[in-house]
């Protein structure tokens, strides 16, 4: 069960999405933070108020998983692609896909520009982005055409060169008049080669360059060209802020990263698909003697796309794998188009696997410290109430108990726990059918007399090759049989055991007069024991689990003897005549006062069924 609070103290301190998701498990909230810890914590702390909307979506919340990024940029865009995908209740959603602007390179035209662009399209150009300012990118395209001197006007050429006169641009020494001839295809190709590097990630030029500027017009007190080259170097560092999400080549890749601490594994993938980061998922692997990270990636790849319906273009890895070229014509084959498996060695591909890689760091370690708690409170907890009675091996242990209304379809329930877990697979009911009156005594002797006997007479199958040891219910015994009560009820379990020739442990889980756990009865002699230890703990859980079981059993027979009605006793009724003569008649009471000839008015019902019913009822009036 996810325990909010619990998973609120694990949350990082670091840039990322985090997803609502309600009791169903749709998704109903996804926002972007620029600290996680901060910023989850804040909706469930009673004094922070986010409105009625976000207070209404807080009561819904069942668990919360969370993606971290390398930078509150990239949380932003992904936060956006997740939304799109998703489309969660409690979100402002955007009308369309006009959200961030990317730098377009038109590479494919003899002398190419570059343009601002909402949109992704697979027209031959380069694209370089999403950014978060449109601002940002506007500056820096007027810098890059001054630069660069990239021509921006929409002429067509070369098949326009000469035709009219050069623009402006060239006159005030910002464009080299390609329209004109001035310049060849090939040194223009030179000056957009380095518009593509700078857009690449290499910065550095210009920055150093813009800073010169700005410094040099501030000693020569030219404040607002301190200011204009201020402003383009702000810009400048807006675009150099790299974010990996969305990828500009728009097509489905799966990412996979492993991270592993030797005994257990972590694997994430991130889903890109048309270029965008749209999911995540997690698998945890054991992992087997010597094996690695690139066997533990091996194994995965083999045994996840043998099941998934969809195999991306693209799988990219943190590591090679063995026989990948065999891997790559597996996938292939089963997808119908070429698959590449590409290990990424440097740039944005890299740095994306490195982010799904340590996503899956942080999961392994989380989980590693519920693992550790989650032992604490099963197989920590049988270990103390082994050192409490001094036994050994209590890996399966169960637990008994009778349910009825002044003896009203007394029912008992055997519930079972192994490593201190329920196990709810092996979890049998009992309508008793020897006892009439409210003796629990007595019911519990029937109970453990026919649970054990079953046991045996199943053991004797499965010796003789007559019963697979899979397919029986009973066969396997407890360690130990965990008794609610006291003397009385130990002591029906041991006459029981004696009965059937049985050596098994028997322990009372004594109540005191406020019917609250006080201590163990083992051996004749009470034993006390600590309230706030995991021991106490698991022992209350057990009572409480064979109680539940037990009174939703004779709950659920209660349910079907009310439903019972009167005309299911009478032969050749079924639920369909039964409900035709409801509807027509309304009440038994006028059925019982209908002739045959009337019933046989009723739809489905003919001359033997309406004699039944007839005589059923007067018959019941002579008697």
């Amino acid at each position: 069960m996810f325990d909010i609070q619990e998973e609120l103290k694990k949350l990082p301190d670091t840039p990322g999405v985090y997803i609502m998701h309600d009791k169903t498990d749709a998704i109903i909230y996804i926002g972007k933070a620029k600290s996680l810890r901060k910023r989850v914590r804040q909706y469930f702390q009673p004094s922070h108020d986010e409105g009625i909307k976000k207070r209404q979506m807080v009561k819904h919340i069942a668990r919360f998983e969370y993606i971290i990024t390398d930078s509150e940029l990239e949380a932003l865009v992904l936060e956006c692609n997740l939304i799109k995908e998703y489309t969660p209740k409690y979100n402002t959603m955007l009308r369309d896909d006009k959200t961030y602007p990317y730098i377009k390179v038109t590479v494919a035209e003899p002398f190419p520009r570059v343009l601002f662009s909402r949109k992704l399209k697979k027209d031959k150009s380069r694209y370089f982005g999403p950014y978060s300012s449109a601002g940002a990118v506007k500056d820096t395209i007027d810098l890059i055409n001054k630069i660069y001197k990239i021509r921006t006007c929409n002429r067509n050429l070369p098949r326009d060169i000469g035709k009219e006169r050069p623009c402006l641009n060239y006159h005030i020494h910002q464009c080299d008049a390609p329209c004109q001839g001035y310049i060849s295809s090939m040194e223009y190709r030179k000056q957009i080669d380095q518009v593509i590097e700078f857009l690449s990630g290499h910065y550095e030029k210009v920055i150093d360059m813009l800073t010169e500027k700005m410094q040099k017009a501030s000693e020569d007190m030219e404040f607002e060209k301190a200011i204009e080259y201020r402003d383009l170097l702000s810009s400048v560092k807006q675009i150099a802020q790299k974010q990996k999400i969305t990828n500009t080549d728009g097509e489905d890749k799966d990412i996979i990263a492993a991270s592993t601490d030797g005994v257990d594994a972590v694997v994430q993938v991130f889903f890109i698909r048309h270029g965008k980061l749209i999911g995540r998922d997690h698998f945890h692997v054991r992992v087997g003697t010597d094996e690695n990270k690139s066997d533990i990636l091996y194994n995965f790849i083999n045994q996840f796309y043998s099941g998934t319906p969809f195999i991306p273009r693209e799988v990219m890895l943190q590591e090679d794998i063995e026989d990948k070229e065999i891997i790559e014509e597996y996938l292939s084959n089963k997808k119908g188009n070429k698959v590449h498996i590409v290990i990424p060695k440097k740039g944005m591909k890299e740095r994306l696997v490195e982010l799904a890689y340590k996503n899956a760091r942080l999961i392994l370690t989380q989980d590693k410290e519920k693992i550790k708690r989650e032992e604490g409170r099963t197989i920590g907890a049988v270990k103390e109430l082994e050192k409490l009675i001094g036994i050994e091996g209590l890996n399966r242990m169960e637990a008994y108990d009778i349910s009825n209304i002044s003896g009203f379809q007394t029912v008992g329930s055997m519930i079972v726990y192994e490593k201190g877990k329920p196990k709810r697979s092996d979890y049998r009911k009992f309508k008793l059918k020897t006892i009439t009156g409210p003796d629990d005594y007595a019911s519990m002797h029937e109970v453990l007399t026919r649970r054990f006997t079953h046991g045996m007479e199943e053991l004797k199958q499965i010796e003789n090759n007559e019963m697979d040891a899979e397919t029986g219910s009973f066969n396997r015994f407890p360690d130990i049989i965990m008794m609610d009560g006291g003397r009385g009820q130990v002591n029906i379990c041991l006459q029981v055991l004696d009965e059937l020739n049985l050596d098994i442990p028997v322990c009372g889980m004594v109540k005191d007069d406020n019917h609250r756990t006080r201590g163990l009865y083992f051996n004749n002699v009470e034993i006390p024991i600590d309230t706030h230890s995991e021991g106490f703990k698991l022992i209350t859980r057990i009572q409480d689990e064979a109680h539940r079981f037990a009174i939703e059993y004779h709950r659920s027979l209660r349910s079907k003897a009310q439903i019972h009605s009167i005309l299911d006793d009478i032969e050749g009724i079924g639920p369909t005549r039964r409900k035709a003569l409801m509807k027509r008649y309304m009440s038994i009471d006028r059925i019982k006062e209908a002739s045959v000839d009337d019933l046989m008015l009723t739809d489905s019902m003919n001359l033997k069924s309406a004699t039944a019913v007839y005589e059923f009822f007067h018959n019941r009036k002579q008697n």
